[in-house]
């Protein structure tokens, strides 16, 4: 397995009080008004638009970024759109101590890199990693570094299947090279 790693500039979901937000549910990353929308293009200008403090996050997003988020990120029902309008920003990655099992594994299926990492919130409590940080990431390895601050943390590493599967850029196409490598 090679290894990959991504590099961007961090966005940390804080509140108003400067706390890491956790529990963000998937109405507030994707909100429930713009479920019509089928097309993953138009998605992206909508992402976390429901959450306090965050509803011009499109605008300042760029691709390659990386998100930092509390506990619990994605908790909620199953909107797939919540993971897609990430991807339509070309969002790097997100990473959080834990997600909700669902959004974790729809973002998995679609090939979208979603980390934990157990330290991130202590390192956002003690103003060690802020956003504006750029981050690089190794995904099988599960070492992190923030750049120019000479800091590591870790993250958890992708599973076999989730490499492969991010790879092969979703779970359909993942399949399709499981079933062409059985011959």
């Amino acid at each position: 397995m090679t290894e990959k790693s991504i590099s961007g500039k961090i966005w940390v979901l804080l509140d108003e009080r400067g706390h890491l937000i956790e529990n963000i549910d998937t109405d507030q990353i994707f909100h429930n008004a713009h479920l019509h929308i089928t097309a993953m293009d138009e998605m992206g200008k909508y992402a976390l638009g429901n959450l306090e403090g965050w509803k011009d996050f499109s605008d300042k997003a760029g691709p390659g970024d990386v998100l930092v988020a509390g506990r619990n990120f994605g908790a909620g029902s199953s909107r797939q759109q919540a993971v897609d309008c990430f991807r339509a920003l070309g969002i790097g990655a997100i990473l959080a101590p834990s997600f909700g099992a669902i959004y974790f594994r729809n973002a998995v299926n679609s090939g979208f890199p979603v980390l934990r990492s157990p330290e991130i919130s202590r390192l956002v409590t003690e103003g060690r990693l802020a956003t504006g940080d750029e981050v690089r990431v190794a995904f099988v390895s599960g070492k992190a570094e923030v750049v120019g601050k000479d800091m590591h943390f870790p993250v958890l590493p992708m599973s076999a299947v989730q490499h492969g599967i991010y790879e092969a850029g979703g779970l359909y196409d993942y399949g399709k090279t499981l079933s062409h490598d059985r011959g």
